[in-house]
């Protein structure tokens, strides 16, 4: 191969790939965690070396021009590439010591893996620790985490996948809330209150009624998709939720209700990538997770 035909370098490829992904050199920049000048800067270099234009700019708006996209879907190939390449240099290390990207509910990281992460760092110490609160499942086959905890068994080969424990869910509502509006004492009493829903209501709202609480999607007047954010919001009296037993023991001024109600399982499942899960350092946050939360 004649590497000297190759005119551009990684990084300003990557810059590329990104901004065309995220649509938006600000957005790219965030992705990245590079200023937004440098990323320009980036992108520019890249724009020079090749002697192309790859986005029209339009205000603060990119669109790719055409030999953007013509190029796009090599620099793609590229992207999927360093990935693969990176996953396996992380799989091959044997330090332990780096970086270690947890992927977790808002609930989860808020709760219950604080007291995990302190027996972490006194373990190894060199471990550097990042959560990530959100309930958006992270693709961990494009590294946006090195482990996740997720309540739903993932089917990609490349994943690997430990049942760790399983917990239940159950109605509450605040104290507060309850004696202003009454107490339901059977299931079509709330055929008429306000619900908090989890995401989208619609998604889960069958598990609700297979227990037998006759409610709809008009039931559910307010979403988000935190379980914090759900506890702050039944305290000001916006209506019920379904909690775990374990997350409501830990929320003050919360009460179950309709207690003889059948639960609702919840699976907890702790993944990682098959490659990954050969590094010493995230094998050591993997099994502790593990132990831990079983």
């Amino acid at each position: 191969m004649n590497w000297n035909t190759v005119s551009f370098d990684w990084n300003q490829a990557r810059a590329f790939l990104v901004t065309a992904e995220e649509g938006s050199l600000s957005a790219a920049a965030r992705s990245l965690r590079l200023t937004q000048p440098t990323l320009g800067r980036q992108v520019a270099a890249l724009e020079e070396r090749l002697g192309v234009t790859l986005f029209e700019r339009v205000g603060r708006s990119l669109t790719l021009t055409q030999s953007g996209l013509d190029l796009l879907h090599h620099v793609r190939g590229m992207g999927e590439a360093a990935g693969r390449f990176s996953l396996a240099a992380s799989g091959q290390s044997q330090t332990i010591e780096g970086h270690v990207s947890i992927t977790a509910t808002n609930m989860m990281a808020t709760f219950h893996l604080p007291p995990v992460f302190k027996k972490i760092r006194e373990m190894a110490p060199e471990i550097e620790l990042e959560i990530l609160a959100s309930s958006e499942v992270r693709d961990l086959r494009r590294r946006e985490a090195d482990i996740a905890i997720r309540h739903g068994r993932p089917e990609h080969p490349e994943l690997i996948a430990k049942l760790v424990g399983e917990t239940t869910a159950h109605l509450y509502g605040a104290s507060e809330h309850l004696d202003a509006v009454g107490r339901p004492m059977h299931p079509d009493d709330i055929s008429d209150a306000d619900f908090i829903g989890f995401g989208d209501p619609t998604e889960y709202l069958p598990y609700l009624t297979d227990i037998g609480l006759p409610l709809t999607r008009e039931n559910f007047k307010t979403t988000t998709n935190s379980g914090t954010v759900i506890l702050a919001l039944m305290r000001q009296g916006f209506g019920l939720s379904m909690l775990t037993r374990q997350d409501a023991d830990l929320a003050e001024g919360i009460e179950q209700v309709l207690p003889d109600l059948d639960p609702i399982p919840i699976p907890i499942w702790l993944v990682t990538h098959r490659e990954l899960h050969t590094s010493r350092r995230i094998r050591l946050v993997f099994d502790l997770l593990a132990e831990e939360l079983s």
